[in-house]
């Protein structure tokens, strides 16, 4: 049976610079579905590796990349907008350490990235899908973590931010229970937001209207009998 999804295609309206980017740029810096990821072949180096699924408009993702250039990353984003805007951004300032996906980041993880090459893998503001009957289609669920876990190397770090709070206790309650994972906070804790996470103007938004966030920060053991 096809897993849930948990996310629907609501695609906004395309700017000509969008369209433009996707229609040009996407054979450099896009890769395919299903095509085997190799890192080093991919980037043309060795470098510290990270994932960000779900990157929206791009804005926290190009902050990383533009400040990070020694390292690489990889987007994934179903929306077709927010791929463009940021391939646009990648043009513009002429960075070359991004790859993108416009792909279901489950098959993703399943098909595509190599057992133990990740760094890290960030899931920033998911979709909470706060009613009830639709907590199914949330990202966060045990068989995603594990893929998660197959993916990270040991020692990676698995980052998420919400700013539901009963999404954040989900996200907590799932992670605690998953094997191969150790709390950085403390065991139930949350951790305050890492310099490392750049604040988007929607979170800063939330944040002057009074709106919570949380970050869980989830790192990668591997146990004496693995």
């Amino acid at each position: 049976m096809r897993h849930i999804r948990s996310f629907v295609r609501r695609e906004g309206r395309m700017t000509p610079s969008q369209q433009r980017s996707l229609d040009q740029l996407w054979p450099q810096f896009g890769i395919e579905p299903e095509s085997p990821i190799e890192p080093t072949t991919l980037f043309g180096r060795s470098a510290a590796l990270h994932l960000e699924i779900g990157f929206g408009m791009g804005h926290a993702l190009f902050e990383l990349a533009t400040t990070h250039p020694d390292e690489d990353y990889i987007g994934i984003e179903v929306h077709r907008p927010g791929v463009g805007r940021l391939l646009d951004e990648i043009d513009k300032n002429e960075i070359h350490n991004i790859r993108l996906l416009k792909h279901d980041a489950i098959e993703v993880l399943k098909q595509q990235l190599p057992e133990n090459s990740l760094n890290s893998v960030m899931l920033f503001f998911p979709d909470p899908w706060h009613k009830k009957r639709h907590n199914k289609r949330r990202i966060v669920q045990p068989d995603f973590i594990q893929l998660i876990h197959r993916c990270l190397k040991p020692g990676g770090v698995f980052h998420l931010a919400t700013d539901w709070e009963e999404y954040s206790e989900w996200m907590m309650e799932t992670l605690t229970m998953a094997k191969g994972f150790r709390n950085l906070a403390g065991t139930g804790e949350f951790s305050p937001r890492p310099d490392s996470r750049p604040v988007t103007k929607f979170e800063k938004r939330g944040l002057r209207l009074g709106h919570g966030v949380w970050d869980l920060l989830f790192e990668k053991v591997v146990s004496a009998d693995e």
